[in-house]
């Protein structure tokens, strides 16, 4: 086995694994606020990548001397807008609903954006042009790393920072996790429920938008990239479902576990082993650890 190649695959694993968790944390804090499983997280990365594409290529066209950096900074302002928006005409109205009805809220949310994904910007598969990163790959030690899978991770990272100190240190931050502790104690307060949802998928759109964004910065865009909530989800699962700094660990793993099994497995059982393995592991994790590596344990009195 070729060490070398053991190490570039892990080495891409954990990159292609920062923006599995990035995107993984908008599934968290909209659970963490509300309970909800958000269904519609992979359309939310498909919208918000094709934003970025459509102002980068308007930015490219007058001339702009940083239209990546630029595209994704008027994008993350448009998620503002949308996450809000979304909050409110579709979701207000269910505050108090059983869960179950949300849920199936968010299904439908994922067959409208999906429409209006395919009916703005077709199906064809586009491509960021030029390209936004170079082919250049860097050699660190050794290893192989292309630019956008590091770009990508410093992405990352610069905002897993940002949202660790917006809720650790700002009032609102703050009113977010005294809610998805408890919503009771938190109305008791006067903190308001309806912010902390708005903002929860103000913040879940935002996340997605930079994971779309870069991943179509590599692989180009179609409407396939919505099935990637649907790949992060075992990322989600393995954190758990209410952890943040677990979306950020699952989604390393997961990363990891997905380009080590390419690497090892698909030479022996060719054919999607790779897009396989993260879904064989959830199932076996879930029967071990239910709750993920840091997800809250419910105990019920009976």
């Amino acid at each position: 086995m070729d060490v070398t190649l053991l190490l570039w695959a892990v080495a891409n694993g954990v990159m292609v694994g920062s923006i599995y968790g990035l995107i993984a944390l908008g599934w968290v804090l909209i659970y963490k606020c509300s309970g909800v499983l958000n269904l519609a997280m992979g359309e939310l990365t498909l919208i918000g990548a094709y934003l970025c594409l459509t102002i980068y290529t308007f930015l490219i066209k007058i001339g702009h001397p940083l239209p990546f950096v630029s595209a994704l900074f008027l994008t993350l302002l448009a998620c503002i807008v949308m996450g809000y928006l979304t909050e409110r005409i579709f979701l207000d109205r269910l505050i108090g609903e059983p869960v179950l009805t949300v849920i199936m809220m968010t299904v439908g949310l994922m067959f409208v954006f999906r429409g209006l994904v395919g009916l703005i910007w077709s199906t064809d598969t586009r491509i960021f042009d030029p390209p936004v990163f170079s082919y250049d790959a860097f050699f660190i030690g050794g290893i192989i790393i292309e630019r956008v899978y590091l770009w990508s991770m410093v992405a990352a990272l610069s905002l897993w920072i940002i949202f660790y100190l917006f809720f650790k240190y700002t009032p609102w931050g703050l009113s977010m996790q005294a809610t998805a502790d408890d919503e009771m104690a938190a109305l008791s307060l006067g903190i308001s429920v309806r912010f902390v949802y708005s903002a929860a998928w103000i913040i879940a759109f935002m996340t997605a938008a930079v994971g779309g964004a870069f991943l179509g910065a590599k692989n180009g865009l179609n409407i396939s990239v919505g099935e990637l909530s649907l790949l992060v989800l075992p990322a989600v699962v393995l954190g758990g479902l209410n952890s943040v700094p677990g979306a950020i660990v699952g989604g390393i793993v997961i990363g990891v576990l997905q380009e080590l099994s390419g690497f090892l497995l698909d030479p022996y059982f060719p054919g999607g082993v790779k897009d396989t393995a993260p879904y064989v592991f959830m199932v076996l994790f879930l029967l071990f650890k239910p709750y993920g590596l840091w997800g809250w344990v419910r105990i019920e009195r009976v």
